[in-house]
Protein backbone atom coordinates (compact mmCIF):
# COMPACT_ATOMS: atom_id res chain seq x y z
CA UNK A 1 0.00 0.00 0.00
CA UNK A 2 1.45 3.33 -1.02
CA UNK A 3 1.70 6.09 1.63
CA UNK A 4 1.43 9.05 -0.99
CA UNK A 5 -2.44 8.29 -0.06
CA UNK A 6 -1.78 9.43 3.06
CA UNK A 7 0.37 12.68 2.77
CA UNK A 8 -1.47 15.90 1.87
CA UNK A 9 -0.89 17.11 -2.54
CA UNK A 10 1.28 19.66 -0.79
CA UNK A 11 3.53 17.98 1.59
CA UNK A 12 7.40 17.77 1.36
CA UNK A 13 8.59 14.19 0.56
CA UNK A 14 10.51 12.48 2.99
CA UNK A 15 12.76 10.81 0.97
CA UNK A 16 14.76 13.07 -1.90
CA UNK A 17 13.27 13.09 -5.09
CA UNK A 18 13.60 15.24 -8.35
CA UNK A 19 11.52 18.47 -8.41
CA UNK A 20 9.16 18.76 -10.66
CA UNK A 21 7.00 21.82 -11.98
CA UNK A 22 7.92 24.06 -15.36
CA UNK A 23 10.25 26.65 -15.58
CA UNK A 24 9.51 29.66 -14.44
CA UNK A 25 12.48 32.21 -13.73
CA UNK A 26 16.30 31.25 -13.99
CA UNK A 27 18.66 33.60 -11.96
CA UNK A 28 22.67 33.86 -11.24
CA UNK A 29 22.29 33.94 -7.65
CA UNK A 30 20.10 32.38 -4.98
CA UNK A 31 19.34 35.83 -3.39
CA UNK A 32 17.78 36.49 -6.78
CA UNK A 33 15.59 33.32 -7.32
CA UNK A 34 15.01 34.02 -3.59
CA UNK A 35 13.71 37.65 -4.00
CA UNK A 36 11.60 36.40 -7.15
CA UNK A 37 9.93 34.05 -4.94
CA UNK A 38 8.86 36.73 -2.41
CA UNK A 39 7.59 39.15 -5.28
CA UNK A 40 5.04 35.91 -6.01
CA UNK A 41 4.39 35.68 -1.99
CA UNK A 42 3.59 39.76 -1.82
CA UNK A 43 1.38 39.42 -4.97
CA UNK A 44 -0.68 36.99 -3.39
CA UNK A 45 0.64 33.99 -5.21
CA UNK A 46 0.15 30.32 -4.12
CA UNK A 47 3.88 29.89 -3.42
CA UNK A 48 3.77 26.33 -2.12
CA UNK A 49 3.55 25.34 -5.41
CA UNK A 50 6.59 27.32 -6.30
CA UNK A 51 10.18 25.04 -5.85
CA UNK A 52 13.97 26.76 -5.98
CA UNK A 53 16.23 24.43 -8.02
CA UNK A 54 20.41 24.92 -7.67
CA UNK A 55 21.41 23.21 -11.10
CA UNK A 56 24.86 22.08 -11.99
CA UNK A 57 25.86 22.16 -8.01
CA UNK A 58 29.35 23.25 -6.34
CA UNK A 59 31.65 22.01 -3.98
CA UNK A 60 33.47 25.52 -3.15
CA UNK A 61 36.19 25.55 -0.38
CA UNK A 62 37.08 29.20 0.76
CA UNK A 63 40.93 29.24 2.41
CA UNK A 64 40.28 31.31 5.28
CA UNK A 65 43.61 31.06 6.43
CA UNK A 66 47.20 29.05 7.56
CA UNK A 67 47.77 26.93 9.83
CA UNK A 68 50.84 26.61 12.85
CA UNK A 69 51.44 25.05 15.45
CA UNK A 70 50.78 28.33 17.65
CA UNK A 71 47.55 28.35 16.19
CA UNK A 72 46.50 24.78 16.74
CA UNK A 73 47.76 24.81 20.28
CA UNK A 74 46.25 28.27 21.19
CA UNK A 75 42.95 26.67 19.40
CA UNK A 76 42.91 23.06 21.44
CA UNK A 77 43.90 24.69 24.87
CA UNK A 78 41.18 26.91 24.37
CA UNK A 79 38.44 24.68 23.39
CA UNK A 80 39.68 22.26 25.86
CA UNK A 81 39.53 24.56 29.07
CA UNK A 82 36.08 25.76 27.83
CA UNK A 83 35.20 22.21 28.38
CA UNK A 84 36.92 21.20 31.07
CA UNK A 85 35.49 24.50 32.78
CA UNK A 86 31.93 22.92 31.76
CA UNK A 87 32.85 19.69 33.41
CA UNK A 88 34.20 21.68 36.32
CA UNK A 89 31.73 23.93 36.65
CA UNK A 90 29.04 20.47 36.92
CA UNK A 91 31.19 18.64 39.47
CA UNK A 92 31.28 21.76 42.19
CA UNK A 93 27.57 21.75 42.10
CA UNK A 94 28.10 18.30 43.77
CA UNK A 95 30.29 19.33 46.80
CA UNK A 96 29.26 21.24 50.06
CA UNK A 97 29.49 24.76 49.61
CA UNK A 98 30.92 26.44 46.60
CA UNK A 99 34.42 24.68 45.75
CA UNK A 100 37.12 26.41 43.72
CA UNK A 101 38.80 22.68 43.50
CA UNK A 102 36.94 20.86 40.90
CA UNK A 103 36.50 24.25 38.61
CA UNK A 104 40.22 24.07 38.74
CA UNK A 105 40.90 20.36 38.39
CA UNK A 106 38.26 20.31 35.15
CA UNK A 107 40.20 23.55 33.54
CA UNK A 108 43.59 22.70 33.80
CA UNK A 109 42.19 18.95 32.89
CA UNK A 110 40.54 20.32 29.99
CA UNK A 111 43.38 22.05 28.57
CA UNK A 112 46.14 19.47 29.21
CA UNK A 113 43.75 17.48 27.11
CA UNK A 114 42.54 19.66 24.33
CA UNK A 115 46.72 20.61 23.97
CA UNK A 116 47.59 16.69 23.70
CA UNK A 117 44.78 15.84 20.90
CA UNK A 118 44.95 19.15 19.10
CA UNK A 119 48.75 18.25 18.89
CA UNK A 120 47.90 14.57 17.85
CA UNK A 121 45.55 15.57 15.43
CA UNK A 122 47.75 18.45 13.79
CA UNK A 123 50.84 16.08 13.89
CA UNK A 124 48.78 13.09 11.77
CA UNK A 125 48.49 15.43 8.74
CA UNK A 126 52.36 15.61 8.32
CA UNK A 127 51.78 19.16 7.11
CA UNK A 128 49.37 17.70 4.12
CA UNK A 129 47.13 20.48 5.74
CA UNK A 130 48.24 23.68 6.58
CA UNK A 131 45.21 25.57 6.53
CA UNK A 132 41.62 26.43 7.66
CA UNK A 133 38.95 26.70 5.05
CA UNK A 134 35.10 26.67 4.86
CA UNK A 135 33.26 24.70 2.30
CA UNK A 136 29.41 25.48 0.27
CA UNK A 137 27.91 23.92 -2.22
CA UNK A 138 26.59 26.49 -4.65
CA UNK A 139 25.22 26.46 -7.94
CA UNK A 140 26.19 27.71 -11.67
CA UNK A 141 22.03 29.00 -11.61
CA UNK A 142 18.74 28.77 -9.51
CA UNK A 143 15.68 28.03 -11.90
CA UNK A 144 12.65 28.77 -10.19
CA UNK A 145 9.39 25.54 -11.27
CA UNK A 146 6.25 26.03 -11.02
CA UNK A 147 3.22 23.35 -11.00
CA UNK A 148 1.44 23.49 -14.19
CA UNK A 149 -1.55 24.36 -13.11
CA UNK A 150 -0.04 27.99 -11.81
CA UNK A 151 2.80 28.56 -14.39
CA UNK A 152 1.42 31.18 -16.68
CA UNK A 153 0.08 33.23 -13.96
CA UNK A 154 3.77 32.86 -11.97
CA UNK A 155 5.81 33.56 -15.18
CA UNK A 156 3.53 36.30 -16.00
CA UNK A 157 4.00 37.96 -12.17
CA UNK A 158 7.47 37.50 -12.77
CA UNK A 159 7.96 39.57 -16.18
CA UNK A 160 6.11 42.23 -14.48
CA UNK A 161 9.46 41.81 -11.20
CA UNK A 162 11.50 42.58 -14.18
CA UNK A 163 10.15 45.65 -15.50
CA UNK A 164 10.28 46.87 -11.80
CA UNK A 165 6.61 46.54 -11.18
CA UNK A 166 5.79 46.71 -7.46
CA UNK A 167 3.98 43.27 -5.97
CA UNK A 168 0.77 44.39 -4.39
CA UNK A 169 0.37 46.37 -8.05
CA UNK A 170 0.68 43.56 -10.06
CA UNK A 171 -1.54 41.40 -7.44
CA UNK A 172 -4.13 43.74 -8.31
CA UNK A 173 -3.74 43.19 -12.24
CA UNK A 174 -3.85 39.51 -12.04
Amino acid sequence: MSTAAFRPPNAIPSLPTMPNGWPIGSYDTYAEAQHAVDYLADAKFPVQDVTIVGVEPLLVERVAGRLSWGRVLGSGAASGAWFGLFVGLLLSMFTAGFAWGPILVGLVTGTAFGLAFAAMNYGATRGRRDFVSHSQIVARRYDVLCQPRQAEAARNLLAKLSIGMPATQAAGQA
